[in-house]
């Protein structure tokens, strides 16, 4: 499948063979690498001058907005495969492969009935991909909201001794609680453990003498016990802090360790519903703004083809899809059926200050052209 396309219009001349069949020829003859399709586009409502103008103006910031969401969802897709492990699938429209709706596109009358305004269209394409990107967006945060979730208790799971959930670590054994006193757990780093005997006793009074014990030790951190009156606790967590010892709250309790437990199977559990839903409504959306975004091309070929050669509508307009290497000889194939006495609009660029391109494509040409990127 190409990934880079040119949609194109040729003016096409008043007196002459086929145009389409001299554009074959050639392309076979001397950039037989670029694959040349007809691009049907319809006959639509011309309007005024006036209303075509103003329309042109905005033709580029709209394109530029449904291309965005169109590649948006496509990466969200990628992002979503990639996170199970999976292969992103053939990405279709009803059913069709993207780059063949492309290069059989088919206008729907049903969905953009032709009388309507060019105007009118483009600004209901508009509300249409605008609707499914905001649509995404929730559906990505509810996502990535459950994704949040899962982290935070991976962290505590895989992480250091400062955040590490310390459930699994500590046996019942280990806690002394009583009316007087407390155990406390003292995340202490590892090259201040010779500190941390030598000075705990006496960082505030009624501590148990030699009642620390090591329960755990990680790359950063050793986990020690501490007992002492509870009445003394906060004033022994002030100085533990001032010597770079962090005291971690915990309390015991089997039956929050089962709560915790059942919590993480309901957020896999949860992450893997989202995920593919999301990924169903990816797939499904994707079409949806791909369509969406070949009807806009479709209006922009024919306005642009309109303020370039003028009224009546005459010119065929054409998709190719040269290689890196054929694309200078494809330009001037082009060029040369370009036939341009009969595009009256167009001047060199040098004419009109850099504006020769009524697209907004880097390059003029004297014909209408600009670039689809599907990737």
């Amino acid at each position: 499948m190409a990934t880079r396309y040119w949609v194109v219009s040729l003016p096409i001349p008043t007196s002459a063979s086929s145009l389409w069949s001299r554009l074959q020829e050639s392309i076979s003859k001397h950039s037989f690498d670029t694959l040349l399709y007809r691009f049907n586009t319809p006959d639509l409502r011309v309007g005024t001058l006036d209303s075509l103008l103003s329309l042109s103006d905005d033709l580029l910031k709209s394109n530029s907005f449904v291309e965005g969401v169109t590649h948006k969802i496509r990466r969200q897709i990628e992002e979503l495969e990639r996170g199970s492990g999976g292969e992103s699938n053939a990405l279709t429209v009803d059913g069709v492969p993207i780059d063949s709706y492309l290069t059989r596109f088919v206008w729907d009358e049903a969905k953009y009935p032709t009388m309507s305004p060019l105007r009118e269209i483009v600004d209901d394409i508009h509300v249409q991909v605008a609707k499914i990107e905001d649509d995404l967006k929730v559906r990505v945060a509810e996502y990535n909201n459950v994704r949040s979730q899962l982290n935070a208790i991976n962290r505590k799971q895989t992480g250091s001794l400062a955040v590490h959930d310390l459930s699994n670590l500590v046996k019942p054994e280990d806690i002394i609680t009583s009316e007087h006193l407390v155990t406390l757990l003292a995340v202490v780093p590892k090259y201040s453990q010779k500190d941390w005997l030598s000075s705990y006793e006496t960082l505030a009074t009624y501590v148990v003498p030699r009642s620390s014990k090591k329960l755990h030790e990680d790359n950063e951190y050793a986990l020690y016990t501490v007992t002492l009156f509870g009445r003394v606790a906060d004033n022994f967590k002030t100085s533990a802090r001032e010597r770079g010892f962090q005291i971690r709250d915990f309390e015991y309790s089997p039956e929050t360790q089962e709560s915790r437990k059942q919590e993480l199977e309901k957020l896999m559990l949860d992450q893997d519903t989202i995920r593919t839903s999301l990924l169903q409504w990816c797939y499904t959306s994707y079409g949806e703004v791909f369509s969406s975004w070949m009807h806009f091309c479709a209006v922009r070929v024919f306005a642009e083809s309109i303020l370039r050669y003028g009224l009546p509508p005459s010119f065929l307009s054409v998709v190719l899809a040269p290689s890196v290497k054929s694309e200078k000889k494809a330009r001037s194939i082009l060029e040369g059926l370009s036939d341009s006495a009969n595009s009256t609009h167009w001047k060199p660029e040098d004419e009109l200050g850099g504006m020769g391109s009524l697209g907004g494509d880097a390059d003029a040409h004297p014909y209408v052209s600009f670039t689809i990127n599907l990737v």
